[in-house]
């Protein structure tokens, strides 16, 4: 009778800590952090933020995201890969900062003339889901967007296409082709260097979204914004996880994931367009002079970067159907 009760009292203890370590197990949030290039500061770091946040809510705190912004865990250039290798478990760059690595995503960043970033952030997302590249399946993809129609900035004035000739402008990926197209020395560098860059008298101009005046305070090193409108490029950011990482969340938070990373598309598409207007209203606040393109010379600067697509469906497997793809989503 006693080895009987003292049995029993062993198996009941065993129980007892069995269940506690697997209420304890079950009770342990998952970690993760997350590596942003922008500012914290910056809308786009906000709205990354936010939806970081609503994972954590919808999870009801299953899912724990810690956030690295101003690239402190990883820099712009680094990001993705160190997504891969575990670096960070999450990750918010940009493809255009490892120029030749994504072939296939490139063609969204093409200057299509993107007329503001939603309608870039909803391309981005649906051409990645039509052709669902190689090149990114080391990663799980949450969502991608795009900013608006990327213009040019300048310390002097360009009016017309010959003033551009040989100025030195910063750009990354094939922006850097458009400002070879235009007649510009392009000067490859990531959004962090070009203030001080402008500043220093390193380039002359700097290529992008008008939000980049007041995001990235661009418009105090810069005097003019020309609106090249027909040229307006964009560029594709991503938002991607550890694939290990990915694998191992229960199905039932994967599926918060990818609901509430559906939903991010289009709230950085709307941020982007915010912020756009963010920064027409902060250089024009400096001094600084935005010069509009008549319609002929915007043809003219079309004109000049069309070697620009038709270099990238020449070379590119599928180019054709990938510049069709993306006329087409921007048309709907």
């Amino acid at each position: 009778m006693k080895k009987f009760f003292l049995s029993c009292l062993v198996t009941t203890l065993c129980v007892a800590l069995l269940s506690t370590g697997a209420l304890a197990a079950e009770a342990a949030p998952i970690n993760l952090t997350f590596s942003i290039f922008f500012p914290p500061t910056h809308g786009q770091t906000k709205a990354a933020m936010d939806w970081a946040k609503e994972i954590e809510t919808l999870t009801d705190n299953k899912v724990q995201i810690t956030v690295f912004p101003g690239g402190t865990l990883t820099k712009a250039p680094q990001c993705f890969s160190g997504v891969v290798t575990g670096i960070s478990d999450l990750g918010f760059s940009l493809f255009a900062y490892t120029r030749g690595r994504f072939p296939v995503m490139a063609a969204v960043d093409l200057p299509m003339g993107y007329p503001d970033g939603k309608v870039a952030s909803k391309v981005a997302q649906e051409f990645a889901k039509t052709f669902k590249p190689e090149e990114l399946n080391d990663v799980k993809v949450l969502y991608l967007h795009a900013h608006g129609p990327g213009l040019l900035h300048t310390k002097k004035p360009v009016r017309k296409l010959e003033d551009l000739k040989g100025m030195k402008i910063r750009a990354t990926g094939l922006s850097a082709k458009v400002v070879e197209a235009l007649g510009g020395v392009p000067v490859a560098m990531p959004q962090g260097q070009t203030y001080e860059s402008l500043n220093k008298g390193v380039v002359e101009g700097t290529f992008g979204p008008m939000e980049v005046l007041k995001g990235w305070k661009q418009a105090e090193v810069i005097k003019y914004t020309t609106e090249c409108y027909s040229v307006g490029y964009t560029t594709t950011f991503f938002i991607v996880m550890n694939l290990d990482k990915w694998n191992a969340l229960p199905a039932d938070i994967q599926k918060v994931f990818e609901t509430v990373s559906e939903k991010y598309v289009g709230v950085h598409g709307k941020v982007w367009d915010s912020t756009d207007k963010e920064g027409r209203k902060y250089t024009e606040s400096l001094g600084n002079e935005i010069i509009p393109l008549s319609d002929e010379e915007n043809a003219r600067w079309r004109k000049a970067v069309e070697p620009v697509i038709n270099d990238y469906i020449t070379n590119n497997p599928n180019g054709d159907t990938h510049v069709k793809k993306i006329r087409e989503l921007m048309s709907e």
